[in-house]
């Protein structure tokens, strides 16, 4: 009889913890062969990459994007942490505009993140900012998505322009594939600003690209305004928005990972070179490879400057938002009356 759950020593900085994974033996993975697509695997993952996702998830409050019945599975975003949790599980508290809040993970060690994992968390949603203070982000996100009917090679070429953009900046910035479909660019900032002035800096870069490439790159809100570009989703930096971390695992049969990569990577790999067994390999070879990503935080000065200079004024906001001063008329331009002539 398999036993209904395995007990796994993780070593922390805080001393060793005793990780329990309840049905190791499930499929969690349906495309990867037997034996290596389980919910241990899954865990062992985690475990393998350990410097990488606590580097991505240390003292932010994180989101958990759970599958319990596996990748394709009923997805459950799950912002408040249970009360039946281990005692030595860390958390912060955020606050929403609606006067609500929630005590979310607070990952500081691997530990944390195997004990999520067992509750089948495939994908980890840490917030920009950190739990000493969360309401000034540390972590610029630039989120490239690329619109039906664009391809990969589209995707590359808009990250190399959001490269040479930062380069002009003196920005060190770090590329990451989505583990989906598109590519993530990641700039430390020094947490000075409030989300507002994050979100500005994102839909600074956002028209800044379109205005070089309207070719290939769009920073549309509506999407029947996009057509086949890649979108520059500047509302990722929009406060209570996240996006999958590096090392997270994301919810497909084949076990893709968002795997942090070079820039000089970055137009000879796939999405599917990254899955949780590949992953482990590259990981156990190269180590982390955005481990310098602290090492500086830049000034979003320049970027604020560049927004101001763009004169366009606010861009719209995610729906769940109120309407925000300045944004304009929430409407698709298609249903506008305003556009439409008697």
């Amino acid at each position: 009889m398999v036993s209904p759950f395995i007990e796994i020593p993780v070593e922390t900085p805080s001393g060793e913890r005793f990780v329990k994974v309840t049905n190791p033996e499930k499929t969690y993975f349906s495309a990867l062969p037997e034996g290596r697509g389980r919910k241990l695997d899954l865990v062992e993952y985690y475990l393998s990459v350990a410097d990488g996702i606590v580097r991505a998830l240390r003292e932010r409050p994180t989101v958990l994007k759970r599958h319990p019945d596996g990748a394709e599975g009923e997805a459950i975003y799950q912002k408040r942490v249970p009360d039946s949790r281990p005692p030595w599980i860390e958390t912060a508290t955020v606050h929403f505009p609606s006067g609500r809040s929630a005590t979310e993970l607070c990952p500081v060690d691997v530990a944390h993140i195997a004990w999520a994992a067992n509750l089948g968390t495939l994908d980890f949603h840490p917030w920009p900012s950190r739990r000493d203070d969360t309401e000034s982000p540390d972590e610029l996100r630039i989120d490239l998505d690329p619109m039906p009917g664009v391809g990969w090679p589209e995707v590359v070429e808009t990250a190399l322009e959001v490269k040479a953009l930062f380069d002009e900046l003196g920005y060190v910035a770090f590329p990451k594939t989505s583990g989906s479909k598109g590519i993530h660019v990641y700039v430390r900032i020094a947490p000075t600003h409030p989300f507002i002035d994050a979100r500005h800096a994102a839909v600074a870069v956002a028209r800044e690209i379109e205005r070089r490439r309207p070719d290939l790159a769009t920073a549309k809100w509506w999407k029947e305004e996009r057509g086949e570009r890649v979108f520059i989703d500047f509302n990722r930096m929009a406060r209570d928005q996240t996006i999958a971390s590096a090392y997270s695992v994301r919810a497909r049969p084949q076990a893709t990972v968002s795997a942090p990569i070079t820039w000089e990577e970055v137009s000879r790999v796939q999405v599917a070179d990254f899955d949780i067994w590949t992953m482990r390999d590259r990981f156990a070879e190269l180590g982390d490879v955005h481990a310098a990503i602290d090492d500086v935080q830049h000034d979003l000065e320049p970027l604020l400057e560049l927004y101001a200079r763009q004169a366009e004024g606010e861009a719209p906001f995610p729906p769940s938002f109120a309407l925000q001063p300045g944004e304009p008329k929430r409407v698709q331009p298609s249903r506008d009356t305003r556009n439409k002539k008697p």
